[in-house]
């Protein structure tokens, strides 16, 4: 059966936490292409944010949460430094937050169904551009990114350098 995108729910909390839980232990001991750090991205306040906010979606496989990513209206500030060819309002544009797939199921395919739920969703949702940013050095979501017809846009940094991540890749894909 084909993973279907849900929108999280108070019930998925504690299963998305220990979600990015596992994320991050797998990245402390792999490398950490994202840049993503216990306890501090994401964590568990990011997930409650999203079921508050509608924005946190959910992919099951086997019953289990075995993805997640955050689809909202609003961009980073710094979005408005680069030249992305559409002038377009927020709310015809998707932006995308925190793809992220259990480690369990890495090498499965959840990415990808997660980029194919996401952009049937967008498409659902009549809006016009997806825009999504990377830490500079995360080849795999990059790949991803790509082979789901984003184009690269620019740099940007978003503020991050504190933790190591100075610059971001921007990519729009236009529906």
């Amino acid at each position: 059966m084909k993973p279907v995108l849900e929108q999280a729910t108070a019930a998925d909390l504690d299963e998305v936490a220990l979600l990015y839980d596992s994320i991050n232990r797998y990245l402390a001991d792999h490398t950490n292409y994202p840049g993503w750090k216990k306890d501090v991205y994401p964590a568990r306040e990011d997930a409650e944010n999203g079921v508050n906010q509608g924005t946190l979606y959910v992919l099951r496989r086997d019953g289990r949460i075995a993805g997640t990513v955050i689809l909202e209206h609003k961009t980073e500030p710094a979005y408005g430094t680069v030249d992305w060819g559409l002038d377009l309002t927020a709310e015809e544009v998707m932006v995308v937050y925190t793809l992220a797939v259990h480690p369990d199921f890495l090498g499965t395919g959840i990415g990808k169904a997660l980029m194919e739920a996401v952009i049937a969703f967008c498409r659902e949702k009549q809006v016009k551009a997806i825009r999504l940013d990377v830490y500079e050095k995360n080849s795999p979501a990059i790949g991803l990114y790509k082979k789901y017809g984003f184009s690269y846009i620019g740099m940007a940094d978003l503020g991050y350098s504190h933790f190591g991540l100075d610059q971001f890749e921007l990519y729009q894909k236009i529906l």
